[in-house]
């Protein structure tokens, strides 16, 4: 794992885009796993920066989320259809038949899941998984226990994560969702590369336990210890735990030109 300790968070965002723009390039129609939540959004908006100066184009680029909330009408603005739509697909011009979300709505939720990852392996797989971390130590909906051989599934949000997402529904708790799909552990780390972002104070403790903690279902972050291309960007604040942050630091300031990616 690689640890990147970043000034700021719209530089986190840069930085990230730019590992995430390297595997556009060398691959026109790269297959992209996109996140929602905050974190990722400076990604997406230097991307979008690229794209409008003509330095990228991801007309070819397939993509797939890693999750959406059950019984939420996608039409919701925060469906997580909605927000790809909004702030990956559009933004980037990216082709709306080749961006895939997994269906919350249907009437079969299991083969609904199963159907994903068929497309998802239909697809070639992931080149290239954006992921944030929630205050608990979640990636994509996989909360604390959930399994390291984890497929594409239904899961039932913990009661912190809805009151942490309570913040996109106006406030409102009882307007965010119980259940959600969400890519299972096994199916992220399936992915060739790992780009994790993270920024504030209020992931530092989620962070700390990722990167340096033991490998532990209480920390579903903790699996990104098994990729073996796996890079987690983070600001100040939410670096302010790691044990290793001196070293994170000279380890990036030393890396030899070839494995540079920033730009």
């Amino acid at each position: 794992m690689q640890v990147v300790i970043i000034p700021t968070a719209e530089q986190v965002g840069r930085v990230a885009a730019a590992k995430v723009a390297k595997v556009v390039r060398d691959k026109a129609d790269a297959v992209i796993g996109v996140a929602t939540g905050s974190s990722p959004l400076t990604i997406y908006a230097d991307l979008a920066r690229r794209v409008d100066a003509g330095e990228l184009d991801f007309s070819a680029v397939r993509a797939f989320a890693l999750d959406e909330y059950v019984g939420l009408d996608l039409a919701h603005e925060q469906s997580y259809h909605s927000v790809i739509r909004n702030e990956v697909t559009e933004r980037l011009g990216l082709k709306p038949a080749l961006v895939h979300v997994p269906d919350g709505s249907a009437a079969d939720l299991p083969r609904a899941c199963a159907d994903y990852e068929q497309l998802i392996r239909d697809a070639g797989g992931v080149d290239i998984q954006i992921l944030g971390i929630g205050a608990n130590g979640h990636i994509g909906f996989n909360e604390p226990t959930s399994s390291f051989a984890s497929r594409t599934r239904i899961k039932t949000l913990a009661p912190r994560t809805r009151a942490d997402n309570a913040r996109f529904f106006h406030d409102d708790l009882e307007q965010v969702p119980t259940h959600c799909l969400t890519q299972g552990l096994a199916t992220i780390l399936d992915a060739r590369r790992l780009v994790l972002v993270a920024t504030g104070a209020g992931k530092a403790d989620a962070v700390a336990a990722m990167v340096e903690g033991p490998l532990s279902s209480m920390c579903p972050g903790t699996a990104l210890q098994l990729h073996p291309d796996a890079t987690v960007i983070v600001d100040e604040d939410a670096a302010s735990r790691l044990i290793l942050a001196d070293y994170y630091r000279h380890t990036y300031a030393h890396l030899p030109a070839w494995q540079r990616y920033e730009d």
